[in-house]
């Protein structure tokens, strides 16, 4: 299977995941597994809030500077200058298109909710012409673009470097685990708020993969 063939089969495979899991409806339930009436235990805990959001945002700051420190000084041999041009671009996207969702999304976060001591009804975040009474603002995750914005990695040196760009990917993937985790145990997203940030991210750099051309027949003699 080529290269492209297998990227669309996995972006595919994956958003029927993620659909399955929308269909299922187990977004509430597993905000109920960590919030009451009294809130979210784990809100202001200082593993979730201080070092896996707080600590997660600067490690995306971080990786950022890597990659733009790449552009002119690789981490490793292999992409060309404009491929690593291109995939801080893309990364740059992901960090764009995320938050732009976020911000038209009239879906509130977990403790928002009446039953966690908010104010807000529980609405599908498919259900955009419904107001759920909250400050919406919550659809995607933001928090899990700081590692899920970094695929781009993988997609730059899976060519050149395929050991490297192996631990990239799952580095990209554990801390985009941990980071859903922790927002989910403070309250403020949804499992599927993460798993979509993942998706677009994900999405988006399948989509700029450069396509290859094929090459003319020679002309009959």
């Amino acid at each position: 299977m080529s290269l492209a063939r297998r990227d669309l089969a996995i972006t595919l495979a994956t958003l029927a995941l993620i659909l399955c899991w929308d269909i299922a409806g187990q977004d509430l339930a597993a905000a109920r597994a960590f919030g009451s009436a009294q809130g979210f235990a784990w809100k202001q805990h200082w593993l979730t809030q201080r070092v896996l959001h707080d600590g997660g945002r600067w490690l995306g700051f971080i990786a950022l500077a890597a990659l733009i420190v790449n552009v002119w000084r690789p981490w490793w041999a292999g992409p060309t200058r404009s491929e690593r041009w291109r995939w801080l671009g893309v990364t740059l996207l992901c960090l764009l298109v995320v938050p732009a969702i976020k911000q038209i999304s009239p879906t509130s976060c977990p403790w928002d909710l009446r039953e966690f001591g908010g104010v807000a009804e529980h609405v599908s975040h498919w259900r955009w012409a419904v107001a759920d009474g909250g400050p919406g603002h919550c659809f995607p995750s933001g928090h899990a673009i700081a590692a899920f914005a970094f695929f781009s990695g993988w997609f730059m040196w899976r060519a050149h470097q395929p050991q490297a760009a192996r631990w990239w990917l799952a580095a990209v993937l554990l801390a985009g685990a941990l980071f859903g985790l922790a927002q989910l145990a403070r309250g403020a997203h949804y499992p599927s708020h993460t798993l979509w940030s993942g998706w677009l991210c994900w999405a988006i750099c399948v989509a700029a993969v450069p396509r290859q051309r094929k090459a003319k027949s020679a002309p009959a003699n």
